[in-house]
């Protein structure tokens, strides 16, 4: 299936470059460009300041008004070789004393400029040319009262256009830059995501007959490291899951194909001649026990598949765990008494349980331990509680189990004696059910043999 709208890593990553690095180097331009222009900025106060001090040296010597034309022609010599440079002196009442042929300055402006911030410069437009400048109030050498508003400025066009054109050549190498970023980013990120495609490569031989195989996690980078090492727990949980469904599913077939065989065999057997009405009734009720064990194995297995999806208790309350075990023993007195065997519960405590599934978990171990006792001994019931939890543990001397097979007693359909497969042996599914019914109350199983002696431990949080 195609996935629209999905953005690849790879693709993310180069346009991340691609931004980054337009950015870093817009800034640089900001910054090279703005110092440039500050630089300017210098080189023209360096000439302007240098001009404005010949004029304040020039007007010293500006004794009356027949000096002007002397202090004019020291002021033009002064200004030549200077292209786009522009000086004007305004003398008492607006009188223009000297002004150079491009020198258009208004009065106002150059007088309100020299009275606020003399010496700084000032930028202004005067037709399409753009001068920088400063003006400032200068005696004379007439009387210390007598001042007049001098203005220097330069012509800055050729700054501008220089500014223009490296405006424009940032831009361009921007735009290259950014697609040469793009190009090597790209490059950059496909070589650095190839183990994920090798991963990817590696998790498609996995299949339900494969699912063996492993990530390698030692030649992965460290930082896929800890996603491979999850993939194969993911992995390996899954080959745990498959195996048991699988062996639940032959399980299942295996003990179903007793009792449908048995049916299907007896049914045959009846129709194969006409018979009386004892025999059919015997024939009906031996199916009916078949029918009975399956739908017996029927409703075990549908406990078990909700367990294996959380199984919720129903409800709880408080339960006395003596009393629920006596109860039991009601049932299992007249078995026990063919036997001989004893039945014993010691201690007490209290639970917050289910009172079925309760009785269901304890009549199943107590089932087993009936059936597996040795005649004539005592099938034992300890009951012990401590600070958070109560244990319950069930304890019958007879068939011991090996220990190979303690880890499996609670599997399903798992029998230590695989000839066991008569319908009295039950099917297989009460040691696992007494297990989901335990872990669902939050509690725990375990089970111990030492020699004869076989205990099933059950442990259920108690009762604040």
């Amino acid at each position: 299936m195609r996935l629209i709208g999905r953005t690849s890593i790879t693709r993310r990553l180069a346009l991340l470059f691609v931004t980054a690095s337009s950015a870093v180097l817009l800034a640089l331009g900001f910054v090279i460009a703005t110092s440039v222009e500050k630089h300017f900025e210098q080189q023209d106060m360096e000439v302007l300041s240098g001009k404005m001090e010949l004029a304040r040296h020039a007007l010293k010597t500006f004794k009356s008004q027949d000096d002007l034309d002397r202090v004019s022609q020291l002021l033009d010599n002064s200004l030549v070789g200077h292209h786009g440079l522009e000086l004007i002196i305004f003398g008492p009442n607006h009188a223009l004393l000297f002004a150079t042929p491009n020198a258009n300055f208004p009065f106002d402006m150059m007088a309100a400029r020299a009275a606020q911030s003399p010496h700084r410069p000032m930028t202004w437009l005067l037709g399409d040319q753009t001068y920088r400048g400063i003006a400032a109030e200068l005696p004379t050498g007439i009387s210390e009262r007598s001042r007049v508003v001098v203005a220097v400025a330069l012509n800055i066009a050729h700054h501008q256009a220089f500014m223009r054109s490296f405006q424009q050549t940032l831009w361009f190498f921007v735009a290259g830059a950014a697609l040469l970023t793009g190009l090597l980013g790209w490059l950059i990120a496909r070589r650095g995501l190839a183990p994920l495609r090798a991963m990817r490569e590696q998790a498609q031989v996995v299949t339900a007959q494969q699912l063996s195989h492993r990530l390698q996690v030692e030649t992965v980078p460290i930082e896929l490291a800890e996603l491979a090492q999850s993939l194969n727990d993911m992995l390996a949980r899954l080959e745990d899951a498959f195996h048991r469904l699988s062996d639940f599913s032959s399980d299942i077939a295996h003990e179903l194909r007793t009792p449908v065989s048995n049916l299907m065999t007896q049914t045959q057997v009846v129709l194969s001649r006409a018979r009386d009405a004892d025999q059919y009734r015997s024939i009906l009720e031996s199916n009916a026990e078949e029918f009975e064990r399956m739908a017996r194995m029927i409703s075990d297995m549908l406990l078990l598949a909700k367990a294996d999806n959380g199984l919720v208790v129903p409800s709880r309350e408080t339960l006395n765990v003596a009393a629920e075990i006596l109860a039991l023993f009601d049932y299992y007195d007249a078995v026990a008494e063919e036997k001989g065997l004893q039945l014993s519960v010691e201690g007490d405590g209290e639970v917050s349980a289910d009172r079925l599934m309760l009785r269901r978990a304890l009549g199943n171990l107590l089932s087993n331990a009936v059936r597996h006792a040795a005649a004539r001994t005592t099938v034992r019931v300890r009951v012990h509680t401590d600070q958070d939890a109560v244990s319950i543990g069930m304890e019958n001397t007879g068939d011991g189990i090996a220990q190979e097979y303690l880890e499996r007693v609670f599997d399903r359909f798992f029998r230590v004696d695989p000839s066991r497969q008569r319908s009295s042996e039950g099917t297989g599914l009460g040691l696992a059910i007494t297990k989901s019914i335990v872990v669902a109350h939050g509690g725990t199983i375990s089970v111990a043999s030492i020699g004869k002696v076989t205990t099933f431990t059950i442990r259920l949080p108690r009762v604040p």
